[in-house]
């Protein structure tokens, strides 16, 4: 099991149970007491649980907060798995492409992983990751500052860095698709990241899931005519399906 898998089954089993010390769960995992010791501070440091001496509870958050990356993995896994298919066919071997981050963009560089002859650059914690054991594709992180509970690079560094680069294609989920209100985030303090990000390539693909249309975040990231193309599943709003096809967006349904 690679660490990742392990620390999302730690969240889980915490999230079921309540609770868990670190003897249990280095016995369920065949793994040394102080790799879960590790596992636990760096989720405690991602807000996923909250550490205890000898083992970890579960964290409790408000109703409105946006759960961290590795607890949204399993919401919508299979929307998230067809809308990552659907991107990787539209990616040709040879390119260089930005993926960001994100559960939908994670699912994106996984779909990615048996391909040949890509570069893929990133800020995301986790598509390097996920992208480690392809080593046809070459992979650059962006740096910047660590958002723990995201897994990602943000900041002055990141966009710094974002300057020098251009790509063929930029992959990048967000957390609100509305036709006035634009492309929005929850995050304040990765606006202009996003906003680099978004200039690096002529041609955006936004991946969202359904329950991302018509929501509007804190923070304007920019008009919906930003995206290229928007892939997201059938149960997406028709209403607003036909407004983003207007404003001259591709619209993929899986």
């Amino acid at each position: 099991m690679l660490r990742e898998e392990r620390r999302r089954e730690i969240v889980r089993l915490i999230d079921a149970g309540g609770r868990a010390t670190v003897a249990d769960l280095a016995q369920r995992f065949g793994v040394a007491e102080m790799t879960i010791r590790r596992d636990l501070d760096d989720l405690d440091a991602q807000q996923l649980l909250r550490r205890i001496h000898g083992g970890a509870l579960r964290c409790e958050r408000p109703a409105h907060a946006e759960p961290p990356v590795l607890e949204r993995v399993r919401q919508q896994a299979g929307v998230k798995r067809r809308i990552a298919l659907a991107v990787a066919a539209m990616v040709r071997e040879g390119e260089a492409i930005f993926i960001g981050s994100g559960t939908t963009a994670l699912a994106v560089a996984e779909a990615l992983v048996g391909r040949t002859s890509l570069t893929v650059v990133t800020n995301a914690l986790t598509v390097a990751e996920a992208l480690a054991c392809a080593p046809s594709i070459t992979v650059a992180v962006v740096g910047g500052f660590l958002r723990h509970s995201e897994l990602s690079l943000i900041g002055h560094l990141a966009e710094a860095a974002l300057r020098d680069i251009k790509v063929s294609k930029v992959i990048m989920g967000i957390a609100g698709i509305d036709v006035q209100h634009g492309l929005s985030s929850e995050h304040l303090q990765e606006l202009m990241t996003d906003r680099a990000i978004l200039s690096i390539s002529d041609t955006v693909i936004i991946v969202a899931d359904h329950t991302k249309f018509g929501h509007i975040a804190a923070s304007r990231t920019a008009p919906v005519t930003a995206a290229t193309i928007v892939v997201t599943d059938s149960e997406a709003p028709a209403d607003i399906v036909a407004e983003l096809r207007s404003a001259g967006i591709q619209v993929v349904l899986v």
